[in-house]
């Protein structure tokens, strides 16, 4: 009775604080809700278009099920107990290949089952090391066998293999000379592309045919993208590739790999980066190109599939629309949609006949009628550029003297983007203010903004963060006095580097998986990754060559400016993690009486897998965010 009255008074304070009504702390949304595992979620569709499979929970652990499109019947094919299944696709019409759920140390497998549920056999049942697919939408040359690169031989080396999945033969078709950080194939499952890497400098690779040596294409600083997407149909030497060689903003371009050419640029936008190409490898064609600025947007260079999706756009109107899989013959589809509202549903739908079918609501326990709009902003840094960010205020309060929690992302590659986050609605339906920035260092803005990051962490890429929070104050957003900043990953290291070196800027603060000593996090990469030393030494920093700048800005010694109260969560397999400093950091600040919650969780990663570690972790950070955020 206890616990279910001091959350109750939790809310009820919480709600006071924020400015919500005291009905809003009864009725709100529960933890559990905006974190619930989906139902059913990982939908496609078998190449015939007559079976659809996903993902349903089996014994607390995802399982493949596949259901009959004419016959209705549905037939649960796999029957895991230990751990979930994490990536699935099919190879042909009656076969499935999956993986499972892996820690770091561990040796991969890879899986293959029946549609009906027989036959479900490991095909690497001798594995030692780590698999990656070839091709990213895991097409292959026949319907027996996929293509697949394996670190067996050299851990810091992958291998292009065929396996079959019958037979379980394993036939290496390229052997990594050690500088090969990623293979491609061609239409027909030819290895005929790779990128080969000092660590600093990326060569793009080329052969003919199979029975011809690699030779290079061209070779640049990894400042510079080259980032091949297919084969282009009827042309043996020309692929689709990203690029930003000799521009600051990637573009969609044809080159010819024989003479090293660009023959032409398919299509750019003059302030963001192109992504996510949409390449159809049935037809050897780029069908759509994407970009974001605030939303993502497409323009379309296959007007059958413009036509798919301007139908859709009328049947789902609102709703950002994604097409998830398609059968072979493109006449049945897997859509997924959502908005920043609302995390959205599965569909089937069939062009044909202009039918839309839903398969499952993503979270149904969300109700978008008491979520929060994510709004694009922009604000200058101090020295002068424009920072990109997005700002989620509480439906039902006014903007003005709010309490804030600032979440700069993770990577730090990588970028905020529009779309339903369950954390942010989660902390908006607490009465919080999201604030989600871009700063300098992130991705999709350019090759400029982003190399305007490297070595900047703790220095400009912070100044930016900061820069963001005192413009909300300014504002009148924000009450200044109740400012938190939370992170994952780089977002926590950004959190405690916050409270270390702007005491009197945030309330608390909270680091998710957040590293605290940039020598250990730098020294303790994996082997696997070890190709990519250099180029870490040129975006982080070197250890041995930069350590007055990594002792500046690493928090573990600086642990002794720390003000604020300190929220810690950290799992004991996360690799990018060292436990000692942690240990050690979170001793200092306890031995200066400095408020600390401390989660340190067995055998979790980065992120906690463990659903009951994760609902713990939400329930803790609200009680913690109640405690310091709530109005004096």
């Amino acid at each position: 009775m206890q616990f279910f009255l001091k959350r109750f008074l939790l809310l009820y304070f919480l709600a006071l604080g924020s400015g919500c009504k005291q009905e809003d702390a009864v009725t709100q949304i529960p933890v559990e809700s905006f974190f619930k595992s989906p139902i059913k979620f990982g939908f496609q569709i078998s190449p015939d278009g007559n079976y659809i499979s996903y993902l349903q929970p089996y014994k607390n652990r995802y399982n493949l099920f596949v259901k009959s499109l004419t016959r209705n019947q549905e037939i649960q094919i796999t029957k895991l107990s230990d751990r979930n299944v994490a990536e699935y696709f099919w190879l042909n019409n009656e076969d499935i290949v999956y993986t499972k759920d892996w820690t770091q140390e561990e040796d991969e497998h890879l899986y293959a089952v029946r549609r009906n549920g027989e036959n479900n056999r490991d095909l690497l049942p001798d594995a030692k090391g780590k698999l990656r697919f070839i091709n990213s939408n895991r097409k292959q040359s026949t319907n027996s066998e996929v293509l697949i690169a394996l670190n067996r031989r050299d851990a810091s080396a992958f291998d292009a293999y065929r396996l079959n999945i019958y037979t379980r033969s394993l036939t290496m078709l390229a052997q990594n000379p050690g500088s090969v950080t990623e293979w491609f194939a061609d239409r027909q499952g030819e290895i005929r592309l790779a990128i080969a890497s000092d660590s600093t400098y990326e060569t793009l690779l080329y052969r003919a045919d199979t029975f011809q040596p690699f030779k290079k294409v061209f070779t640049n600083n990894f400042k510079t993208t080259i980032d091949p997407i297919g084969f282009c149909r009827g042309k043996r030497s020309r692929i689709y590739a990203l690029s930003n060689k000799n521009r600051d903003k990637a573009a969609l371009v044809e080159l010819d790999c024989e003479s090293a050419n660009e023959i032409k640029v398919l299509y750019s936008h003059p302030e963001v980066d192109v992504i996510e190409p949409g390449y159809s490898f049935a037809k050897g064609l780029i069908q759509y190109v994407s970009y974001t600025t605030s939303k993502k947007e497409r323009m379309y260079l296959d007007k059958n599939l413009k036509a798919v999706y301007s139908a859709l756009v009328e049947k789902l109107p609102r709703s950002e629309i994604r097409i998830a899989d398609k059968d072979s013959l493109e006449k049945k589809f897997i859509v997924r949609t959502f908005t920043d509202k609302t995390p959205g549903a599965f569909y089937l739908y069939s062009p044909v006949h202009n039918r839309l079918r839903k398969l499952a609501d993503v979270n149904p326990a969300i109700d978008s009628t008491r979520t929060s709009e994510m709004k694009p902003v922009t604000y200058l840094s101090r020295d002068g550029k424009i920072i990109n960010a997005y700002l989620t205020i509480p439906y039902r309060l006014k903007p003005v003297n709010l309490p804030v929690v600032v979440m700069p992302h993770n990577g730090p590659s990588s970028r905020a983007v529009w779309g339903y986050n369950s954390e942010v609605q989660f902390l908006v339906s607490r009465g919080y203010v999201v604030f989600q920035p871009n700063f300098r260092g992130s991705t999709g803005y350019g090759k400029e903004f982003w190399i305007a990051g490297f070595k900047k962490w703790g220095t400009t890429m912070q100044n930016d963060i900061t820069d963001g929070v005192r413009w909300l104050v300014e504002k009148g957003i924000a009450d200044k006095k109740r400012i938190a900043v939370y992170g994952t990953g780089f977002g926590g290291y950004s959190a405690l580097h916050g409270l270390c070196f702007n005491p009197d800027l945030y309330a608390c603060g909270i680091s998710y998986s957040g590293p605290v000593n940039l020598f250990s996090y730098v020294k303790e990469i994996p082997s696997y990754n070890k190709p990519y030393l250099k180029m870490y030494y040129e975006m982080i920093g070197n250890p041995e060559k930069d350590v007055d700048y990594f002792r500046a800005v690493s928090p573990v010694f600086h642990s002794d400016r720390i003000k604020a109260p300190v929220f810690i969560a950290q799992g004991t397999k996360d690799k990018k993690a060292n436990i000692n400093d942690l240990d050690q950091f979170v001793k200092d600040l306890k031995g200066r009486n400095i408020p600390v919650s401390y989660m340190l969780k067995d055998g979790e990663g980065t992120y906690f897998s463990n659903r009951e570690n994760r609902v713990e972790f939400y329930q803790r950070l609200e009680d913690f965010l109640a405690d310091y955020l709530k109005k004096k």
